[in-house]
C-alpha cells in the first residue's frame, strides 16, 4: 500500500514527491518510490541496532554472539554486501542517521520477504479452501495489517522469519494435495521444499521449531492414515516413512548444520561475541589473544592469570572499585562473572602465607601445584579474593564473595586451596587443560558462578558465590586462560583445537542460556502473552515526542479485533458441526463439502495459531510483541476460511441463488471495506507521524487512540 492514502495534516505519512531538506528533487522522487515498498527515511529504528549490527559483522567477519540462530543474520549481511554496504556504520542506537551508509539493500531485502507472505497465505488458503474469495481475504488482511508493512520495512528478522514459516505451511498444504500420487515430481517437490523451509525457520529463530512441531504432527497423521490403509503393502509404506525421515528430518537437520558451519567459516576474526564461548574455541579466533600465542604451560607464582568459568557463558573471574550496597552482605568489592574480554579480569597468584615480589627476575620460580594453598591479588585494585559467611547477594544458601585487604594485605579468609579435577596431590597445574576448583580454607565452600544475573548496582553482570554444597558442577569448575610469567618457557595453543561437532553443541549451549537470561531493558516496553491477540499494547520503534519522525507498531485494530472475534467464531462453528454429525444430522453435499473444509482446513491452521501462541505463555525470557506475529498469520488465514464459510452458509438458506449471490459478495465486500478503511485510519502507524502525541487533545491521532494503553 501507498502513502498516497494519507490524510490528517500532523499525523500524516510523507506524500509522495514531499520534499527532503538537503538532496536533490530527483533523490526525493527515488527516496518516495522507495518509501512505498516501505524502505524509508534514513534514521535506524529499534532492533535494527542489533541485527544491523550484526550483518556488518558477517560483512567484517567478526564473531559475535547472538541468542538467535545464525541464518538471518547471516543473510541480512549478505544483502548488504550485494548491495553495496561497506559495513562500517556503527549502528549505536534507535533515531542515529544513516547518512551516506547504503541500508536500502538490506531494508529492501526484508521488504521483499515481508511481501512474499501474502502471496504465500493466498495459496495456502486457496489450497486449503479450494475457495478464491476465501484466500482473497486472507491476502487483504495481510496487505492492510499495520503491523506486518511495520516490521516488514525494517533490518529485522520477523520478516525472514515468517518468510520461511509460511513457505514450510504453503509446501506442507501442498504435498497434501499430492497424496493421491505419491512419489511423484511434484509430490517430491513440495516434501523436500518443505524440509528445507523447516531449515530456514529454525536457522532464524528457535520459535521456528513451533512450525517444526506442525509438520510434525501432520506428519503422523497422514503416517498413521497410511498405515489403516490395507491396501497399500508395508513395504510401500516403509517407502512412505522413509522419504518423510530424508526429507523432513534428515534435509533439515543436514541444511541447519550447514548454516552454523558457514557461520563459523565467515566468523573467523575475535570480536564482541568471544567471551561468551570456552578458551579452546577463542584460540582459533584471528586477532583473539589466545589466536596462535604461546603462553607458559605450567602455573607458578607471580604469575598473572584470567580465570574462565566452565559453565556455558560462565564469565570471568572479575573484580572493580565498586563495592556491594547497603544491605547486600559485607559493604566490600565486588567480585562478578563478566563475559567481556577487560584488564578487570587479572589476577596475581600469590602464596598464602608470604608477600616476596616473586617478579624479581633473580628469584627463583616456584610451580603451583594441586593442593596447595594460595591468594589470588586482582591486579588493578589489589585486594584479594575473599569470602566469608555473608549471604551472597541473590543466591541466599550461598555465602558472599568479594575483594578485601589493602595492597594484598588481608585475612585468613583470603585463603583458597585449590584443587585440580582428576589429579594426585602435587601435581603441577596445566594452563587450559585444567580444570580447577577453589575450595575456601576457613568455610570450607566452593568458588562457583551462580549464572544469575546481578541488578543494575553489579552492572548486569554474573553473580559470583561460594557455595557450601560440594558438587563437582562446571558452576564451581574454572580453567586459566590468559598466562603471563616472563621468567617460564612457552607452548604452542594449537592442541586445543576443538572439532566442529564439539562448537555445535557449545554454541547451541550458549543460546539456550542467553535465552533464558534475557531481561528488559531500561524503559522497554514489555508485554504478556494475553495482551497479543486484544492488541492491548504496541511497541515504539522510533520517536518519542512531537518534533520526531515517529513509527508504531501496532495492528489494524480492526483486522486484529476481527481476527480474535473469529477464533471464537470458528470454535462455536465447530462445535455445531460435530454436534450436527454425530447427532446424523442430513446435510446437502454443498454443507457436506463446506463441514469438511471447516473442520480439517481450519483444523490445520487453528492448530498452527495455538503452537505458535500457548508456548509463550510458559517462557520464562522476556517477552514483546512482535512476538505474535507468527500466531497472526494463522489466525490471519483462519479469519479467511471460517468468514468465507458463514457467508456461505448464510446464503445457501435464501433463494433465487441471484440473492444468494448478492448476499455472499455484499458481505465480502463489506469486509474488504471495512478493512480498508481501517487502514486509511491507522496508516501513519507504519509510514510515520509528525506531530503532537495521540495523548494530546489537540492531536489529530487523538480520535483514534481507541486504548488508553496505545502509545503512539
Amino acid at each position: 500500500p501507498s502513502p498516497l492514502l494519507s490524510g490528517r495534516a500532523a499525523g500524516r505519512a510523507l506524500r509522495p514527491g514531499e520534499p527532503l531538506s538537503g538532496i536533490s528533487v530527483q533523490q526525493a522522487d527515488f527516496l518516495t518510490l522507495l518509501r512505498q515498498f516501505g524502505i524509508k527515511r534514513t534514521n535506524q529504528s529499534w532492533d535494527e541496532t542489533h541485527f544491523g549490527k550484526m550483518g556488518s559483522y558477517y560483512i567484517n567477519r567478526t564473531f559475535f554472539f547472538d541468542v538467535h540462530p545464525p541464518l538471518g543474520k547471516m543473510l541480512i549481511g549478505l544483502a548488504g554486501y550485494l548491495s553495496g554496504y561497506d559495513g562500517t556504520f556503527p549502528f549505536q542506537k534507535p533515531g542515529d542517521r544513516y547518512e551516506q551508509h547504503n541500508y536500502i539493500g538490506m531494508r529492501g531485502f526484508c521488504a521483499f520477504l515481508g511481501s512474499c507472505l501474502v502471496p504465500f497465505a493466498y495459496l495456502t488458503v486457496l489450497e486449503l479452501s479450494k475457495s478464491l474469495p476465501a484466500a482473497l481475504l486472507a491476502a487483504f488482511i495481510l496487505i492492510f495489517d499495520t503491523g506486518c508493512i511495520t516490521l516488514s520495512q525494517y533490518i529485522l528478522l520477523d520478516p525472514i522469519l515468517m518468510f520461511f514459516l509460511m513457505a514450510a505451511v504453503l509446501s506442507m498444504v501442498k504435498c497434501n494435495s499430492c497424496a493421491d500420487r505419491p512419489f511423484s515430481a511434484s509430490w517430491w517437490l513440495w516434501l523436500s521444499l518443505t524440509g528445507v523451509s523447516l531449515a530456514g525457520a529454525m536457522g532464524v529463530k528457535f520459535v521456528g521449531l513451533f512450525v517444526v512441531l506442525l509438520v510434525g504432527l501432520n506428519t503422523v497423521y497422514d503416517l498413521w492414515d497410511l498405515l489403516g490403509n490395507l491396501s497399500l503393502s508395508l513395504v510401500m509404506f516403509g517407502k512412505h516413512l522413509l522419504a518423510r525421515v530424508l526429507c523432513l528430518i534428515v534435509l533439515p537437520l543436514a541444511l541447519y548444520t550447514a548454516i552454523f558451519a558457514v557461520h563459523f567459516a565467515v566468523l573467523n576474526r575475535s570480536g564482541p561475541g568471544d567471551g561468551f564461548f570456552s578458551s579452546a574455541f577463542q584460540s582459533q579466533l584471528i586477532g583473539n589473544n589466545l589466536h596462535n600465542v604461546s603462553v607458559p604451560e605450567h602455573l607458578a607464582y607471580g604469575s598473572v592469570v584470567t580465570m574462565k568459568n566452565l559453565r556455558m557463558a560462565g564469565g570471568y573471574l572479575h573484580s572493580h572499585w565498586h563495592l556491594y550496597p547497603e544491605g547486600i552482605g559485607a559493604r566490600q568489592q565486588q567480585v562478578t562473572a563478566y563475559l567481556h574480554k577487560d584488564l578487570n579480569n587479572l589476577w596475581i597468584i600469590k602464596k598464602h602465607d608470604s608477600d616476596t615480589d616473586l617478579s624479581d627476575p633473580s628469584s627463583p620460580v616456584e610451580f603451583v601445584r594441586h593442593g596447595d594453598i594460595i591468594r589470588l591479588e586482582h591486579k588493578e585494585t589489589s585486594r584479594n579474593l575473599h569470602s566469608h559467611q555473608h549471604e551472597a547477594p541473590l543466591t541466599r544458601k550461598h555465602f558472599q564473595v568479594t575483594g578485601y585487604g589493602i595492597n594484598g594485605t588481608g585475612d585468613s579468609n583470603d585463603f583458597w586451596r585449590i584443587e585440580v579435577v582428576g589429579r594426585k596431590t602435587g601435581k603441577l597445574i596445566k594452563v587450559l587443560r585444567s580444570q580447577v576448583r577453589l575450595t575456601h580454607v576457613a568455610t570450607g565452600c566452593i568458588l562457583g558462578s551462580s549464572g544469575k544475573t546481578l541488578p543494575k548496582w553489579g552492572w548486569e553482570q554474573v553473580e559470583v558465590t561460594c557455595t557450601p554444597y560440594l558438587k563437582e558442577t562446571p558452576n564451581s569448575l574454572w580453567n586459566f586462560e590468559d598466562h603471563i610469567n616472563p621468567k617460564l618457557p612457552n607452548i604452542s595453543l594449537d592442541v586445543l583445537k576443538p572439532s566442529f561437532a564439539e562448537i555445535l553443541l557449545e554454541s547451541h549451549m550458549v543460546m539456550i542460556r542467553g535465552n533464558s537470561g534475557l531481561k528488559p531493558k531500561d524503559n522497554e516496553v514489555t508485554s504478556k502473552p494475553w495482551h497479543w491477540p486484544i492488541n492491548y499494547q504496541g511497541l515504539r520503534f522510533s520517536g518519542v515526542n512531537e518534533t520526531d519522525y515517529r513509527v508504531y507498531l501496532l495492528g489494524n485494530p480492526v483486522i486484529w479485533w476481527l481476527n480474535l472475534v473469529t477464533i471464537g467464531l470458528y470454535l462455536l462453528i465447530t462445535v455445531c458441526t460435530a454436534v450436527a454429525l454425530k447427532r446424523g444430522v442430513q446435510l446437502t453435499s454443498e454443507l457436506k463439502e463446506l463441514s469438511r473444509v471447516v473442520l480439517r482446513a481450519g483444523g490445520q491452521i487453528t492448530l498452527g495459531w495455538l503452537l505458535h501462541y500457548l508456548p509463550f505463555f510458559m517462557m520464562g525470557r522476556v517477552l514483546y510483541f512482535h512476538h505474535y506475529f507468527p500466531a497472526m498469520l494463522f489466525s490471519s488465514m483462519l479469519t479467511g476460511i471460517t468468514w468465507d464459510a458463514v457467508l456461505k452458509f448464510c446464503a445457501g438458506f435464501l433463494s433465487p441463488s441471484t440473492t444468494a449471490r448478492r448476499v455472499y459478495g455484499g458481505g465480502f465486500l463489506a469486509l474488504v471495506l471495512l478493512i480498508l478503511y481501517s487502514f486509511y485510519l491507522f496508516h501513519p502507524l507504519s509510514y510515520g507521524m509528525i506531530g503532537p502525541m495521540a495523548s494530546n487533545p489537540s492531536s489529530p491521532m487523538a480520535g483514534l487512540r481507541w486504548m488508553d494503553s496505545w502509545e503512539f
